[in-house]
């Protein structure tokens, strides 16, 4: 039940069945890198085969889902244009852009700007560092939120509704990598105290990146802002100056977004 203007109790609004099981299929598959098949799918979310193959059907003439030769189905990038759509009415790009520049300035290296997109991130945007040997992330690529400096730190600041789902999908890519659920709630414990997150090179092994979420008054991450540096820069004191340098610059843009 729920509280009505007068204060009596009203009705909590019904869902939609058959939209609501459509939506999981989606997010399921938005998270997962490869494909799932119908049986797959419908163990995983408790739906009869027959139910699943036609929400997946439907999915695909709508252009989300795509069915694979292998006979598994994928989600395709239309979800994350609208999510796309999406950050750029809150004119993201437009209101971090300074601050990302006072980033390039101070350090010389690639400043990216990266947005969740269910268990991944995706870039929006980037100031190219004139190191050449720098990170090549295009703008529209993405990478695991909990491997990079800007999914970490997004993560960490919505870590309260995204573990449970995270500690399942703790996909290793190098020998750095945290796969260990144990070992995350640590690293997101540590990533709030110092204000950062760090890539100690969890993704690429040569690649060291650190992140500050953007965050909204209620305290949601909708972005964060990253530095990405070769590993053969890190010296002494390079991470505190990179973290503190992310983490205030993070902080001005949380503060700009408060006033839109």
């Amino acid at each position: 039940m729920a509280d009505s203007v007068d204060g009596r109790k009203t009705d909590a609004p019904k869902l939609d069945s058959t939209l609501s099981k459509g939506l999981m299929i989606l997010e399921t598959l938005t998270a997962h890198r490869g494909g799932k098949g119908v049986t797959e799918l419908s163990k995983e979310l408790g739906l009869t085969k027959s139910n699943t193959f036609r929400l997946l059907q439907t999915l695909c003439a709508l252009g989300y889902v795509r069915n694979n030769r292998d006979k598994t189905y994928s989600a395709t990038l239309k979800t994350w244009q609208i999510g796309r759509a999406g950050v750029e009415n809150l004119n993201l790009r437009e209101v971090s852009r300074p601050a990302m520049q006072h980033l390039a300035n101070e350090t010389g290296e690639v400043i990216y700007l990266a947005v969740p997109e269910h268990l991944q991130i995706v870039y929006i945007d980037k100031i190219d560092s004139s190191d050449p040997i720098r990170s090549w992330n295009p703008i529209g690529g993405s990478a695991p939120i909990h491997c990079v400096g800007t999914g970490k730190a997004i993560l960490a600041a919505n870590y309260g509704t995204l573990r449970d789902t995270v500690k399942h999908n703790l996909v290793r890519y190098t020998d750095r990598t945290i796969t260990d659920i144990e070992a995350l709630d640590a690293d997101i414990a540590l990533t709030r105290k110092r204000g950062y997150a760090f890539d100690t090179g969890e993704f690429r092994e040569r690649g060291l990146s650190f992140g500050a979420a953007l965050t909204l008054p209620a305290g949601e991450a909708v972005a964060a802002i990253g530095i990405s540096i070769p590993r053969r820069k890190l010296m002494d004191g390079t991470e505190e100056r990179l973290g503190g340098l992310v983490a205030d610059a993070a902080q001005s843009v949380s503060q700009r977004l408060k006033l839109l």
